[in-house]
């Protein structure tokens, strides 16, 4: 029986997931009207930045792993990344930022993601 090389698989699934998000930002780009809101997640933390892509520009960025993000009482990963979607779109409402964008980084809409963006919009974000 021959050894799986996890390093190998790591490799193939990161490739994979850098076609995806090749293949999104054909069809998804950020305006000054509506600036993309990109979600990157690691093992143990989750971002999300507003992009103005016309400029090149991020206009607000949080994460769980930023000083200024207060968890509150949310406990578990996909609870904080709910919570740094209600405070991100706090924060983008403060630089005049309504409508956005949503790019999911090549990730499938679930867990995290979803909670991300289930937040954003519950902090008054509009997709």
């Amino acid at each position: 029986m021959a050894k799986s090389n996890s390093r190998a698989n790591a490799r193939n699934q990161c490739s994979k997931r850098i076609k995806r998000i090749r293949r999104i930002r054909k069809k998804i780009a950020g305006t000054v009207q509506r600036p993309r809101l990109r979600v990157f997640r690691s093992a143990r933390h989750i971002y999300g930045q507003i992009i103005n892509d016309v400029t090149g520009h991020t206009i607000v960025a949080l994460s769980t792993n930023s000083k200024n993000f207060s968890a509150g009482d949310a406990q578990g990963k996909t609870a904080l990344a709910k919570q740094v979607g209600v405070c991100l779109a706090e924060l983008a409402k403060t630089k005049g930022v309504e409508q956005v964008v949503f790019d999911r980084g090549g990730y499938a809409y679930h867990g995290r993601v979803k909670a991300l963006s289930d937040g954003a919009r519950a902090g008054g974000l509009n997709f």
